[in-house]
């Protein structure tokens, strides 16, 4: 007994040895490989971006570029502003002064590009639910209102990656590039950090980089280019087609296991085609329902640029009956997720519902000869050079010429008729396409691309465009057809002055990158392809549309992460709009605006009259002086007359009219002519430093009538002191209910209002009484030194 119980002590001895030998080698080797396998799925931070505290005056916007990697896996942003607006208050303010922020694909968001709704814009807050049905924003924009405290996260379920712009607007409309006399209305600040998380491998994708993905590509072994059932059918040669198996030959999964893979597609191609081979069972049973020839059923589901969900995809088909088949596939890489459903189990024919299931599958990418285009390759596909245009001033300004000896053409027009395809697509249809690719840099995606056609005769063209591959009758992003039927009034997207012989159209802020163009026409006869009729066509990058249509200048900046250079219009005061055609302002309001603007300056007589009659000879060349540079800067103003340049006759509106005030209470004062002058010239210092610094800030001038009214003396007219603090009191009102909208008619009352009180102030003032010990009237006769100064804005 006692033996057996020194050797069981020995056993566990050494059985407690050899399990710690054990955990100390899986301690030093195995737990490392566990958190290379943790930092395999972790995330890590790709980029990160601050912004610093940013002001947004009316009618005043920023853009901010965020560079996506294929390998990213979410796209997080933090705003923190000034902005103080409850749910319900956001509903009653108009969005001319609504604070909002904006996303879109490849190029800076234009929520204001049409005036009759504002498309895209969610009246909800925002939050990360706001984009789970995100699809094509590279065509379209959302935009939600400007809250005090922002974070979002958007994940790759969510977004493609690529370039994408956020925008923040303090309002929008016709008026945000209107040039106005005055801006007032709500200042908002933000400040705010964007980041991009990604997975260490492009293996990996998910928010968390816990999916795995599987690449589709041609291994060499595996290229069945030699197998030409489908490159019959579509009458093709081997050389035409790409096809392909996956290189292990076969996949399994279980039920409710989605299996995702990668394909990329390189080049402009005429179709993918996916299908299924070989569904078998690693588990063959007596009971399963063949309705298929398996018994289960395959959902595939197709996207581009994102993984694909069952309520978010591109594409999808029962791939286990019928191949999954996309019609011009966009250029770069293709996301399929197929998903297995078990029919058999649901019809209770499967017994062990467990089972895995392989398959193997296959893809061919059709792409035609260079120059060639079409499933049967027989139309026209021309690649356009750059031109860049010989202009500084206008960077990344260029038009586009085809690559072919059939056209000469040293302009930017070339001759169309020549280049048109002579096949059709079947043999009933009389109908061909012509195709053109062009490449538009990515830093240039704040231009606007510019397509135009011209013809002798009635034309009989339509022109369908898209990115990233070539369009069709089922897939473009902006077409036109005839004048009655095309994207006119969708976002990005201008018509202008077409008719049956011309059509000019512009895609606004085109995202950069690869777009192809197809004009869809009749077969040409010979007959007809010799015919003298003439069609030219431009393709041109432009940095303002029509040139801000003549009614404004074209201004160039670039956004706050200093990538990205965007143009927009600065309009003069009676047009706006992102092309500076919609009139704001009618010829007829612009007249009545012009004269209430002038002839309210008029009122100056009052007090000057009054100024001449008590012989205070220097108020009366003040007021008479402040009235004539009033009414001189509003007509130079409204662009009536310029005798002098405009900064000059600014500066000499705020500088008399506020002199005349003060010299109207300097006026009241029972002071010596020492003091007079000694306070007129102070006056006439610091007003020119205003004029300097900032010549309409009413916080400034407020301080100072509030320092001057002090100086009233006690004796008064007080029926006239009483009417002329009424007036002065309406000046008042009507400075703070002056608007962009409003400025002719309130800084009108204005004028006459102002003018009015001092006529008044100076009335009010009773005659010096003897034996005051003011030591009498004094004498007004003095003159003013002239000081010279810069400008008024008002």
């Amino acid at each position: 007994m006692t033996a057996n119980s020194i050797l069981g002590s020995f056993y566990l001895n050494l059985l407690c040895f050899v399990v710690a030998i054990v955990l100390i080698f899986f301690h030093g080797h195995c737990f490392p490989f566990e958190e290379q396998r943790r930092n395999l799925y972790n995330p890590f931070t790709v980029s990160s971006f601050s912004y610093s505290k940013t002001e947004l005056k009316p009618y005043d916007w920023r853009y901010i570029r965020v560079d996506v990697p294929p390998w990213f896996s979410s796209m997080s942003i933090a705003l923190d502003t000034d902005v103080d607006l409850d749910p319900e208050s956001i509903k009653k303010v108009p969005t001319s002064r609504l604070p909002m922020i904006c996303l879109r694909e490849g190029s800076p968001p234009l929520p204001d590009v049409y005036n009759t709704s504002l498309t895209g814009f969610v009246l909800d807050p925002i939050s990360n639910g706001s984009f789970g049905d995100v699809h094509g924003l590279q065509n379209a924009e959302l935009c939600y209102p400007l809250l005090k405290h922002t974070f979002m996260v958007l994940t790759n379920e969510q977004i493609p990656p690529g370039v994408w712009y956020w925008g923040l607007f303090n309002g929008i409309g016709p008026m945000r590039t209107q040039s106005k006399m005055i801006n007032r209305g709500p200042v908002y600040s933000f400040r705010g950090n964007v980041s991009v998380e990604g997975c260490a491998t492009p293996m990996m994708l998910g928010q968390y980089c816990n999916q795995t993905v599987d690449p589709l590509s041609c291994a060499d072994s595996y290229n069945l280019t030699e197998d030409l059932s489908d490159t019959k059918s579509y009458n093709q040669t081997a050389e035409n087609v790409v096809f392909c198996r996956s290189s292990d030959g076969s996949s399994c999964h279980g039920d409710n296991e989605p299996k995702i893979y990668s394909l990329d597609v390189v080049g402009v191609a005429e179709q993918l085609t996916i299908t299924m081979q070989n569904v078998r069972s690693n588990e063959i049973t007596s009971s399963i329902v063949t309705g298929t020839g398996s018994g289960f059923t395959f959902v595939c589901y197709a996207r581009h640029g994102a993984i694909p969900l069952a309520n978010l995809h591109d594409y999808s088909t029962n791939i286990s009956e019928n191949p999954l088949v996309i019609r011009s596939p966009k250029i770069g890489r293709w996301y399929i997720s197929v998903h297995l459903v078990n029919l058999a189990n649901a019809i209770g024919a499967v017994e062990d519902v467990n089972v895995k299931v392989c398959y193997s599958l296959d893809w061919a990418v059709l792409q035609c000869p260079e120059n060639k285009a079409g499933l049967k390759c027989t139309w026209e596909r021309y690649m356009l050079q750059t031109v860049l245009r010989k202009n500084p001033s206008d960077p990344f300004e260029a038009y586009y010429l085809p690559i072919t000896e059939k056209v000469l053409s040293d302009s930017a027009n070339f001759p169309l008729d020549a280049l048109l395809s002579n096949s059709s697509y079947e043999g009933d249809l009389d109908v061909s396409w012509t195709y053109f690719l062009l490449d538009i840099p990515f830093g240039a995606a704040g231009g606007n691309l510019h397509i135009r056609l011209t013809s002798d005769v009635k034309m009989n063209y339509e022109i369908y465009a898209k990115y990233g591959g070539l369009p069709s009758l089922d897939s473009w992003d902006y077409y036109y057809a005839n004048t009655t039927s095309s994207s006119n009034g969708s976002m990005f997207f201008k018509l202008y002055d077409s008719n049956d012989e011309m059509v000019s159209l512009y895609i606004l802020y085109v995202r950069g990158g690869t777009w192809s163009f197809g004009l869809r026409h009749m077969h040409l006869n010979p007959s007809e392809s010799s015919s003298k009729n003439q069609t030219t066509m431009s393709i041109s990058l432009e940095r303002c549309p029509r040139k801000c249509s003549s009614h404004g200048l074209c201004h160039s900046v670039v956004d706050a992460s200093g990538l990205t250079l965007y143009s927009y219009c600065y309009c003069d005061r009676n047009h706006g709009g992102f092309d500076c055609s919609v009139e704001i302002v009618s010829h007829r309001g612009h007249i009545w605006q012009s004269i209430c603007l002038i002839a309210s300056n008029a009122a100056a007589v009052l007090p000057a009259y009054w100024s001449l009659h008590q012989k205070a000879f220097a108020e009366w060349v003040l007021f008479m002086s402040s009235g004539i540079s009033s009414g001189l800067y509003h007509a130079c103003d409204v662009g009536t007359w310029c005798p002098l340049p405009f900064h000059v006759l600014q500066f000499m509106d705020f500088w008399l009219s506020f002199m005349a005030v003060v010299s109207t209470f300097i006026y009241l004062a029972d002071i010596d002519e020492v003091s007079k002058r000694t306070i007129h010239t102070i006056v006439a210092i610091i007003t020119a430093l205003m004029a300097e610094t900032g010549p309409t800030r009413w916080q400034v001038i407020k301080g100072w009538l509030h320092n001057l009214i002090k100086k009233l003396v006690k004796r008064f007219r007080w029926g006239f002191l009483l009417a002329a603090l009424t007036a002065l009191a309406m000046a008042a009102i009507s400075w703070t209910l002056e608007s962009s909208e409003s400025y002719w008619i309130w800084h009108s009352v204005w004028h006459v209002s102002i003018y009015t009180s001092s006529f008044l102030f100076l009335y009010s003032k009773a005659n010096a009484v003897d034996g005051d010990d003011d030591g009498g009237r004094p004498d007004r006769n003095y003159v003013l030194t002239r000081q010279n100064s810069l400008l008024r804005g008002e």
